[in-house]
């Protein structure tokens, strides 16, 4: 695995800007995956397809459907992490190691889904913009999750500390 310790990623969205750590010594594997995938404008012009005010955002999927990634899975990586406000994990489908590029950032404390989901980094900056983004007007059906007017990622801007 690549050294991450002082690695973050910086979210260019049309709601703001945010700042998340990564937890490397948790989940190497997930973070080493981001962050190439992000390297790569993998997730510039995506969305945030499904908000939950209150529970978290989601995003990654290069369909903006949630049913997109990039063509690959990888190896759960549960941990200890909770999954508490700000707090980024992986989505994926009901099979443990279904994990790609879609993601979420808690909006909320969602202990239910601890050991669960691989939770991998953190956000340190734009709590404002994690605000805006979940409370975005949602369409009706379903779970009323998918966003009227979706919040695009321009881009996701990895930076390493010098030192």
């Amino acid at each position: 695995m690549g050294n991450y310790d002082d690695v973050t990623a910086v979210l260019d969205t049309t709601a703001g800007e945010m700042k998340l750590e990564f937890f490397e010594d948790k989940a190497p594997g997930h973070v080493k995956n981001f962050v190439e995938l992000a390297e790569k404008g993998f997730y510039d012009g995506t969305i945030f397809h499904r908000v939950i005010p209150g529970f978290m955002i989601q995003g990654g999927c290069p369909e903006g459907s949630g049913r997109g990634g990039p063509g690959y899975q990888i190896k759960a990586e549960f941990n200890d992490v909770p999954h508490t406000r700000g707090v980024l994990s992986m989505a994926r489908s009901q099979s443990p190691d279904s994990a790609g590029s879609q993601f979420f950032i808690c909006h909320g404390d969602a202990g239910f889904l601890d050991r669960q989901y691989t939770a991998f980094g953190r956000l340190v900056e734009g709590d404002d913009t994690l605000d805006a983004i979940a409370q975005g007007e949602t369409l009706p059906g379903g779970e009323k999750s998918s966003p009227k007017n979706p919040v695009k990622i321009n881009s996701v801007r990895i930076e390493r500390s010098q030192g």
